[in-house]
């Protein structure tokens, strides 16, 4: 473990054993509730509690000022290592955020975030970084400061970081949306073309996403312009108020009639038929036919109980929907899928699909993006199989910093029977990263 500091600060065991002292005032904290007397002593608590959580944000905000001049630090010292070694100048940045973001124990897409608000407050915003430093302002409001002048130039960011943080008076008390709104304000009196050409670059970004939410529901997004999203909106509680007026709701809540108005207009069904769409469900035997508990998996949403992928498949068996069984062979132990052998360099179908129902999403570590590529551990050109061991789900933007200079991926044997598939990534500053693939339904074990 390295303990050299930077620069003249505290090196990283020194944090660390700070850090021991921040989790000692939680313990202390918890161990004084209950049993006060009423003579004003927990009053006195409460007062003392309420300051430390103020001087415990100031030291976060104050910790995330610290970590963007570290970020910009790294950055550039990379950049001038591959600079001097001849690289070409398209490949001085490869990799760097996917640094930034496993040393902070986040994504990629997150590290590119740190990495880009680093580089903007070290390089244009000194009075937002000073705040930052201080504890005076939060990260995210700082965020909030960057992003709402992305699209200026440097002169022009620094005139704002001026206005709006050099007197930290300006911000005090202001809340998300104020700093929010403030920031674009003065972007646009100080370029407002800059400002348009933002508007009209967003739209092209407009998408749908979907994510996972608690108690087998989801959550369905869209990206649009502002005309639009709320135009949509709109219509979908015009028409929903129209059902409730006439007496039309059968009970549902204005919400669940927008939701459902939503469904009908996109798919053309009513709510209560199955939309004609193919969804994988990885279910294990003993779950599909003998009642098991052990929850079943959808790729790109997460487990869902057994009972009711028992029911979403028994329903599309008695519509008209096409059912399709497909039969997946797994260890008995721990269900993790067993391997397919390829002589071909790229990944083929049947290969590629069990590697992605095994990874389910990037196998970069804090990394949960879809996956699009599927690429050799041990790489190819070096001899590594086309198989699923030596295979790996990884999404664009990681496959693409995997290939920087410094880079490797391992397959780890682990003697842990429990343990599944396991690759340490290892970044060009030395540190090592372990990826264990998810666990899948276990299949029924068979006696005799």
């Amino acid at each position: 473990m390295h303990d050299e500091s930077c620069g003249d600060g505290l090196s990283p065991n020194d944090i660390r054993q700070f850090l021991t002292r921040i989790a000692a005032v939680a313990v202390s904290g918890a161990e004084t509730e209950g049993g006060v007397d009423d003579d004003g002593a927990d009053g006195a608590s409460a007062t003392l509690a309420v300051e430390t959580i103020t001087a415990l944000e100031e030291l976060k905000a104050a910790a995330a000022g610290a970590q963007a001049v570290l970020t910009t630090l790294v950055a550039d010292t990379i950049r001038q290592q591959r600079r001097e070694a001849g690289r070409p100048a398209a490949r001085w940045n490869t990799g760097i955020a996917t640094q930034i973001g496993l040393a902070r124990k986040d994504s990629p897409h997150r590290g590119t975030t740190h990495l880009g608000l680093a580089r903007a407050l070290t390089a244009e915003m000194p009075h937002t970084l000073g705040q930052l430093r201080r504890g005076d302002l939060s990260e995210w409001r700082a965020t909030i400061l960057v992003r709402e002048t992305a699209c200026l130039t440097a002169e022009d960011r620094r005139l704002v970081d001026a206005r709006l943080c050099a007197d930290p008076a300006v911000l005090t008390g202001k809340g998300d949306s104020t700093v929010a709104a403030m920031a674009a304000r003065l972007a646009a009196e100080l370029d407002a073309a800059a400002v348009a050409r933002r508007k009209a670059r967003a739209a092209r970004h407009r998408r749908v996403t979907v994510r996972p939410a608690p108690d087998f529901m989801g959550h369905l997004g869209a990206l649009l312009p502002m005309d639009r999203a709320v135009c949509v909106w709109a219509t979908l509680r015009r028409d929903a108020d129209t059902l409730i007026a006439t007496g039309d709701a059968d009970g549902r809540t204005r919400d669940q009639i927008m939701a459902d108005l939503l469904v009908e207009r996109t798919i053309g069904l009513a709510p209560a038929l199955r939309p004609p769409v193919a969804v994988q469900v990885v279910i294990s035997d003993q779950s599909l036919l003998g009642g098991s508990d052990i929850p079943a998996e959808v790729p790109g949403y997460g487990p869902i109980p057994a009972a009711a992928a028992r029911e979403w498949i028994h329903d599309a068996v008695d519509s008209d929907t096409a059912v399709t069984l497909r039969k997946l062979y797994a260890r008995p132990t721990d269900g993790h899928l067993t391997a397919v052998e390829s002589v071909a360099r790229c990944f083929p179908t049947g290969l590629a699909r069990l590697i992605d129902l095994r990874d389910r999403t990037c196998r970069t570590p804090w990394c949960d993006a879809p996956i699009r590529h599927h690429d050799h551990i041990t790489p190819h050109e070096d001899g590594g199989p086309t198989t699923a061991d030596n295979g790996l789900g990884l999404c664009a933007a990681c496959n693409l910093a995997k290939q920087g200079d410094g880079w490797a991926t391992t397959r780890t044997d682990d003697t842990d029977s429990r343990t599944g598939h396991v690759v340490d990534f290892r970044t060009p500053t030395g540190h090592t990263y372990r990826s264990i693939s998810p666990p899948l339904p276990t299949p029924w074990k068979r006696t005799g």
